[in-house]
């Protein structure tokens, strides 16, 4: 089969197009050809070292047809999507032609959009739905505010938030990017300067929970902008990993405000998180008809991943961007 590997950790260049066999299902495994992949920051920061030894070939996500599934409850031809699971990380991922990935971490699908459309949902929704509804416990008419909204996550946490009829507020720092998102559903742009919660109060807003994808950076920040009893859920990095220095629970964390952390990477699949709890086919139900917004904002070649991993790391996607195979 065609593969992309990383060939040595380093920039967009190392990934590596080349011949490796074609893999084989365990009992438990859904062997999957792949159509199309949507590209993430992790299979970035997989590429460059950041995250240690990983598997030669990258990718978390991918939309295709079963090629094989020795329980027999997938027939040869369903279409599928499939996340997580290891992928990119313990075990091969979807930068290939063909892929097995654990049958907890396949769904099957009933939705006719194109591929490319299929490969821009599963890991950006899977996590914003699995955040909002599970870690913050959303309810309509509450306030939430996305930071890092601009994002592919943070898209997706608007465009679902609002459809729940929440009032969602989004940040980005880029001042020429709120059209976009009041398309998806803020009811306001909040330009992110790192200081939002002296915004937050300067305009007498009241924020009941707070998705954080900018990360520890702003952490402290996001802590001091949700008001009284409110929620945070820390869901990415895009500020960088580095750790919040010198944090103190007694100092830092607002009396009566809640953190969590949701980390799709290592739960999604699992019995405690299984894929069932996200709905996937009703979320693709909603893009067909048009009340959701998650069509990709750029399409590549197989044979431009290096080119595809230079805008993604250069913050030119505004949006998710997939892959399509031939």
């Amino acid at each position: 089969m065609k593969a992309i590997v990383i060939s040595a950790h380093g920039g967009p260049e190392v990934l590596t197009v080349t011949e490796l066999p074609d893999p084989v299902p365990a009992d438990g495994e859904v062997l999957i050809r792949v159509k199309a992949f949507g590209l993430n920051h992790a299979e970035a920061y997989m590429r460059s070292g950041a995250w240690g030894q990983v598997a030669a070939v990258t990718g978390i996500e991918c939309a295709g047809l079963v090629e094989g599934d020795p329980s027999g409850k997938l027939p040869v031809g369903t279409r599928v999507v499939a996340i997580l699971g290891g992928m990119g990380r313990t075990r091969n991922g979807s930068y290939a032609d063909l892929v097995t990935v654990p049958a907890t971490n396949v769904v099957a699908v009933n939705s006719q959009l194109p591929w490319a459309d299929l490969a821009a949902v599963p890991e950006v929704y899977a996590t914003a739905y699995s955040a909002l509804h599970g870690n913050l416990a959303l309810r309509p008419a509450e306030t939430l505010l996305v930071r890092g909204a601009t994002s592919a996550l943070g898209q997706a946490a608007v465009n679902l938030a609002a459809h729940h009829g929440a009032t969602v507020l989004a940040t980005t720092r880029n001042p020429a990017h709120a059209p976009l998102l009041k398309d998806l559903g803020a009811c306001d742009v909040l330009i992110d300067d790192g200081h939002l919660a002296a915004e937050v109060e300067h305009r007498g807003l009241a924020v009941d929970a707070l998705l954080d994808i900018v990360g520890n950076t702003v952490l402290r920040d996001s802590l001091s902008t949700v008001g009284p009893r409110g929620r945070v859920c820390q869901v990415g990095f895009l500020g960088g990993f580095s750790p919040v220095v010198d944090f103190d629970p007694i100092a830092d964390l607002p009396s009566g405000v809640q953190l969590s952390f949701f980390g799709s990477a290592f739960v999604l699949g699992t019995p405690v998180y299984p894929l069932s709890d996200v709905p996937l086919n009703e979320i693709y139900a909603q893009v067909e008809a048009g009340a959701l917004r998650a069509r990709p904002t750029r399409i590549f070649r197989f044979d431009e991943i290096v080119e595809a991993h230079r805008v993604m790391e250069a913050g030119q996607a505004v949006g998710k961007m997939v892959v399509v195979l031939d």
